[in-house]
C-alpha cells in the first residue's frame, strides 16, 4: 500500500509524494492552486511559449534542424520565470518535472528547483527555494508562509530549473488573496544570450544565481537563456533560429568553451555574426570570450589556446566595425571572474555562485551601456 501524503505541510517541509496518484491529487487542501499558463500570470524567458504553451526553450518543431542534443537541452527550462503580483502571505508550488536529475555535481535546488523573488524589478529580494528528494520527479512545496506579512499587492519572480525540464506546473496561493498581472517591463526588448553551460547555469546553487537571471533581476529587461550544456557551438541552425526571435534587444555570444578547436570558431563565429545580421542589421551584439579555468595557473599551453580564440574575436568585431557595424562589441571574459579566478568555480570551470556575481557584475553594466 502506498503511503498516505501527508497533509499537514508546514514552511520548509516538503510532501512525500505517492508515485501512484496523480498530481491534481496531491495537494495542499489549504491553498487555491493556479496554473501560470492562465489568468494574470506572465511566463516570460521561453521564447515560443506563448504559441506553444509548453515550457521549452525552442519551438518543438524548429524550421531549421537542429542536433538532437540541442533539441534535448532545450526542454531544460533555464531562464523561464513566472510573475504575478499578490498579497497572498503563504505560496507553494506544485511541479512534475520531465524525468529524474542527473547533473551528479550540481545541486537538486538548481538543476530541479524552483527559486522565488519578492519585489519590483531592479528591487528584488530573495525568499525562498524548493527543496525536495531527489528520487523524485513530482513535489510540492511551501516557499513561503509569512502570516506577520503586511496586506499588500506584492511582485513575485519564480525563476524555473536550470538542467531540468518540467511538464506541469500549479501555484497554491492563499483562498481569497489578490492575482494580479505583474509590473511590465521598462522595455519590451528582449535580451538573448547564447552559450555554454555556464550561460546555461551550471553550476549555481539554486536558478537566481545563473548569472543571466542575475541580471533579468537588475534590468527591467526580459532575457531569453540560450545556455546549451556542452552544445553550445555556435551552430548556423541556431543563430536561424535566435534570428526569428522578435523585437530583441541584444545578442550576447557566450559560446566559446564549447568551441571544439580554433579553426572551428574561427569558421562558426563569424557565419553566426553574419546570419544573425541579415534579420537584424542594428540590433547590438556582444561577444563574450571564455572565462579563466583554474588550469590556466598551470598549463601555458591552454592559456595560448585561448589568447588565440579572444584574438579572433577581437580581431572579428574590429574589421566589423571597419566595414561599418558599429553594433558589435567585444567584452574580454578572461577578467569577469577577478584575480582569484580558481576560487570561483565548482569544477574549475563551472562556477560557483560568487562566480556568477561576479560575472554579473561585470557584463551587466556592459548590456546597460549598449542598450
Amino acid at each position: 500500500m502506498a503511503e498516505q501524503v501527508n497533509t499537514q505541510v508546514q514552511a520548509g517541509q516538503a510532501y512525500k509524494l505517492d508515485p501512484n496518484m496523480r498530481l491534481d491529487q496531491k495537494k495542499d487542501g489549504s491553498l487555491a492552486w493556479y496554473s501560470p499558463k492562465e489568468g494574470a500570470f506572465q511566463v516570460v524567458g521561453l521564447p515560443w511559449f506563448q504559441q506553444e504553451q509548453i515550457y521549452r526553450r525552442l519551438p518543438v518543431a524548429p524550421e531549421w534542424p537542429i542536433r538532437p542534443e540541442v533539441d534535448e537541452l532545450a526542454n531544460c527550462t533555464a531562464g523561464g520565470q513566472v510573475r504575478f503580483r499578490t498579497d497572498s502571505t503563504k505560496l507553494s508550488v506544485r511541479v512534475k518535472l520531465a524525468g529524474a536529475a542527473n547533473m551528479y555535481h550540481m545541486p537538486s535546488t538548481g538543476q530541479c528547483g524552483f527559486d522565488c523573488y519578492i519585489g519590483e524589478p531592479e528591487q528584488m529580494k530573495y525568499a525562498g527555494t524548493t527543496r525536495y528528494d531527489i528520487a523524485l520527479t513530482e513535489y510540492e512545496w511551501i516557499i513561503f508562509d509569512w502570516p506577520e506579512l503586511s496586506p499588500e499587492s506584492r511582485m513575485i519572480t519564480l525563476n524555473f530549473p536550470l538542467y531540468q525540464g518540467v511538464e506541469e506546473l500549479e501555484i497554491g496561493l492563499l483562498p481569497g488573496a489578490v492575482l494580479e498581472a505583474p509590473t511590465p517591463y521598462a522595455d519590451n526588448r528582449k535580451i538573448i544570450i547564447y552559450g555554454t553551460s555556464i550561460t546555461q547555469g551550471g553550476c549555481a546553487m539554486r536558478p537566481g544565481m545563473a548569472y543571466p537571471n542575475i541580471i533579468s533581476r537588475w534590468m527591467n529587461y526580459e532575457i531569453y537563456n540560450q545556455g546549451y550544456s556542452g552544445n553550445g557551438r555556435g551552430d548556423p541552425e541556431m543563430a536561424r533560429l535566435l534570428a526569428d526571435i522578435d523585437n530583441p534587444a541584444m545578442l550576447v555570444l557566450d559560446y566559446e568553451a564549447n568551441s571544439v578547436s580554433v579553426e572551428y570558431y574561427s569558421q562558426t563565429l563569424p557565419e553566426f555574426v553574419s546570419i544573425y545580421r541579415e534579420k537584424h542589421p542594428t540590433v547590438p551584439i556582444l561577444i563574450i570570450s571564455k572565462i579563466n579555468y583554474c588550469y590556466n595557473h598551470f598549463q601555458p599551453s591552454v592559456v595560448e589556446l585561448n589568447d588565440i580564440r579572444r584574438r579572433l574575436a577581437s580581431e572579428l568585431v574590429e574589421q566589423r566595425r571597419a566595414a561599418g557595424d558599429r553594433h558589435i562589441h567585444f567584452l574580454d571574459g578572461a577578467g569577469l571572474l577577478g584575480e582569484d579566478y580558481e576560487e570561483c568555480t565548482v569544477d574549475g570551470s563551472h562556477p560557483t555562485d560568487l562566480g556568477f556575481w561576479r560575472m554579473a557584475e561585470r557584463i551587466a553594466p556592459v548590456i546597460r551601456g549598449l542598450l
